[in-house]
């Protein structure tokens, strides 16, 4: 940087295998004239029982950087072991000024970038709400990456609060998830009147924290001008297939597998509200909750629990519940399907949110302003070694 040329920033993140999800991120900071930025992605990915390839780059304005992985998916710690046997040479080649990592601070890849950093500031973008101690190794690398961190990037305050205890002192920038307004757009109308009962939907993983019990308990005790519609698939999925049927609530709840972006985005805006009714437990606190800001962006309200994260992105688009509550459900539903007339201003303000809040731009710029004041702050810490 000092030499007049861009800040080069290498970004390695596993999220960015997929071109439709975790990598459009990336243009918007690229296209930026004094940036030089290099992506470094696995060849292979593995997650959540599905495999993914990394999708070829496009001509987007970034270096882009497929590299196999060792040990993509192992034990208890998942994803975390994986690390890049190509990624010394890399580094020696770009020689850097900033590495920034999407990924958690007890990765071995985390680890293996700050050993391998040489003159470049470290940028560390974390995701964990959840404060518990670490099995060994784990517990010791996370203290020993966020000792040499220079700046992180939090989702929330909770994720903040986590590295803060885990012996980080140093700055932070709040970071949120993009969404593609090419893709989630409204329809024709953001509020359309639908005949027929009211539809909320659910998009993502099927397990037991994300709460859709509650939505079949309230819509089973007395919401009966209510459908709804689930998009995804995971281990629950055979007991909310028998509750449906034990509730008799089978011709009012239907089933649909993973879906392409486009086609996640037609089903959104075939709702009146979408929900993610998540339920905190000792492993699980809703860190986000990216399907809000796709279905917002679908000018599509959203009814949350007060899980993690889920309040703070909801803002005014949407509606609050309490965590296993059925009983407040069922009240609300009940009052939005007999008036909806209250979901239009809830709609508008919902694409307001992703507007002011949620866009790759803004994505982009706290990725950008930390990078720059860490490239900043590690250069003097050199200098004054030196």
């Amino acid at each position: 940087m000092s030499d007049g040329r861009p800040m080069r920033i290498v970004s390695i993140a596993h999220p960015a295998v997929s071109s439709e999800a975790g990598r459009l991120r990336y243009p918007h900071l690229a296209a930026r004239s004094d940036i030089d930025l290099h992506l470094v992605m696995p060849a292979v990915w593995k997650e959540f029982g599905r495999t993914m390839a990394a999708e070829p780059p496009v001509a987007d304005g970034l270096s882009v950087h497929v590299l196999p992985i060792r040990i993509p998916q192992a034990g208890p710690m998942n994803w975390y072991l994986h690390f890049y046997p190509a990624l010394r040479r890399l580094l020696r080649e770009l020689d850097p000024d900033v590495i920034h990592l999407w990924e958690e601070p007890w990765s071995i890849v985390a680890l293996q970038a700050q050993i391998l950093r040489r003159r470049a500031a470290l940028v560390l973008e974390v995701d964990q709400n959840i404060l518990k101690r670490l099995p060994p190794p784990f517990e010791t690398i996370r203290k020993h990456v966020l000792k040499h961190t220079d700046h992180v990037v939090s989702r929330s305050p909770d994720a903040t609060m986590v590295v803060r205890a885990r012996g980080y002192t140093g700055p932070v920038t709040p970071i949120g998830y993009g969404v593609d307004l090419a893709t989630f757009t409204p329809g024709p109308d953001s509020a359309p009147a639908r005949g027929g009962p009211f539809r909320i939907g659910y998009v993502g993983r099927l397990v037991e924290e994300k709460g859709l019990d509650d939505a079949l308990d309230a819509m089973a005790s007395g919401a009966s001008d209510v459908s709804l519609g689930i998009m995804g698939e995971g281990p629950y999925e055979g007991r909310l297939r028998q509750r449906v049927r034990e509730l008799g609530l089978g011709e009012r709840v239907d089933f649909s597998g993973w879906a392409s972006p486009a086609e996640v985005a037609a089903f959104l805006r075939s709702l009146d509200a979408l929900v993610l009714l998540t339920r905190t437990t000792a492993a699980v606190r809703e860190q986000f909750g990216r399907v809000i800001i796709e279905a917002q962006a679908c000018g599509v309200p959203v009814i949350g629990s007060t899980s993690g994260a889920i309040p703070d992105v909801v803002g005014e688009g949407g509606w609050i519940v309490p965590e296993r509550d059925p009983e407040r459900l069922r009240t609300l539903l009940n009052e939005l399907s007999a008036d909806r007339s209250l979901l239009r201003p809830k709609a508008l303000a919902s694409r307001l949110n992703v507007e002011r809040r949620f866009t790759y731009d803004a994505v982009a710029a706290a990725i950008e302003t930390a990078c720059r004041a860490a490239a900043v702050s590690r250069s003097a810490t050199i200098a004054i070694r030196r």
